[in-house]
């Protein structure tokens, strides 16, 4: 059985991952690697017993530091037929240095150890904000043309990283990631759903109801990741995608279903002038949203939440996230299992957090 290091290894997928990896026995050993440590993490009952399972050990650790990451590798067992890493900077908006420290920075230095203890795979996450922002769809050759800060810094990651000599580097790069525990994903928008159902008004996005935002499940995430544990070959890069063809109206019309409200968009005339003062309409769609959800969460009596609606500029403007997500069907005959985003996915999404009482329940 397969002895795995996760880099990254609490966060969204990661925490996923390894309750997806003990569910399914897998695994002989899973050493999970993270600054965060799983009590602070909001993790739901079930995360929480997959991580106290007897195969699973948890060590907090500085990926930034070459002593630390030395130390984590080590393990009196042996080595690891497979690294993982997940590692970095996942929110969106922050400043190229940011990015430099905590996911270029960190990915090189995990890499070079992998190197050095010749691990026999390494697969990197990365992300499909990578390919050029268009009408036409994006397969693992579509042209390169980052439209994030977060996704220029993962490009970088992915070309450094082919330069180390790892003996079996596989690339990931996932679509717009949603599910259980989902923060940066689709979230924001679900979090600004329940405002406007707070307000009691239309809620109204930027452009149009065509504009692509292509979606994968956490679920298939998982599964996809450790079929490439398994079948993963030196040199292959694979986008994850649904056969949702997730776009802006998609989302907007479940969110009606699920909240009761009623939704909108501005259209390209109004949005191309807003895009003239982007960061101003940014501030002031920010605003509105951001005391709301406050009150909201306050007459739900939670003190607390990671969980946000705010919307960093990056992500406001005209930018298609278009994805292929086929090769890895093709090649390796792999299925997704949600392949279609629900109702019922994004109420198991927002229930996870309800749960914890991070996100008002507005159906009692």
């Amino acid at each position: 059985m397969s002895r795995l290091l996760i880099l990254g290894g609490t966060g969204f997928i990661g925490r996923n991952l390894v309750k997806y990896l003990v569910d399914n026995n897998c695994c002989s050993k899973i050493k999970v690697i993270d600054k965060q440590f799983p009590a602070i993490a909001y993790f739901s009952e079930e995360i929480t017993k997959a991580f106290e399972n007897e195969i699973v050990e948890f060590k907090q650790g500085n990926l930034n530091s070459p002593t630390s990451i030395e130390k984590c590798y080590e393990d009196p067992d042996g080595g690891w037929d497979c690294v993982i890493n997940l590692a970095g900077e996942t929110k969106y908006g922050q400043t190229a240095e940011v990015y430099q420290e905590k996911t270029l920075d960190v990915s090189i230095k995990c890499a070079k150890e992998a190197v050095k203890r010749k691990v026999p795979k390494y697969i990197e996450v990365s992300t499909a904000q990578v390919y050029k922002a268009n009408k036409k769809i994006s397969n693992e050759e579509g042209d390169l043309k980052p439209w994030t800060r977060l996704a220029t810094s993962k490009l970088e990651c992915e070309e450094k990283l082919k330069e180390l000599g790892l003996q079996n580097l596989i690339i990931v790069r996932p679509s717009c990631v949603y599910g259980p525990g989902d923060i940066f994903g689709i979230s924001p928008r679900i979090i600004t759903a329940a405002v406007y159902k707070k307000l009691d008004e239309k809620m109204k996005f930027l452009w149009n109801g065509d504009l692509r935002l292509n979606t994968v499940h956490v679920f298939d995430v998982c599964s996809a990741l450790w079929l490439l544990v398994q079948k993963g070959e030196n040199g292959k890069t694979y986008n994850l995608c649904d056969k949702n063809d997730t776009t802006q109206s998609k989302i907007n019309t479940l969110l009606e279903e699920i909240f009761g409200i009623k939704t909108g968009f501005i259209g390209k005339v109004m949005s191309n002038l807003a895009k003239v003062n982007m960061k101003s309409v940014t501030e002031d769609v920010n605003e509105k949203h951001l005391e709301p959800w406050a009150s909201l969460c306050k007459d739900h009596g939670i003190l607390s939440t990671p969980l946000t609606p705010y919307l960093d500029q990056e992500l406001l403007y005209n930018n298609p996230l278009y994805i292929d997500g086929s090769k890895i069907e093709s090649d390796l005959s792999f299925e997704y299992k949600h392949p279609k985003m629900t109702k019922e996915l994004l109420e198991e999404q927002i229930n996870y957090f309800t749960k914890l009482n991070l996100f008002p329940n507005l159906w009692k």
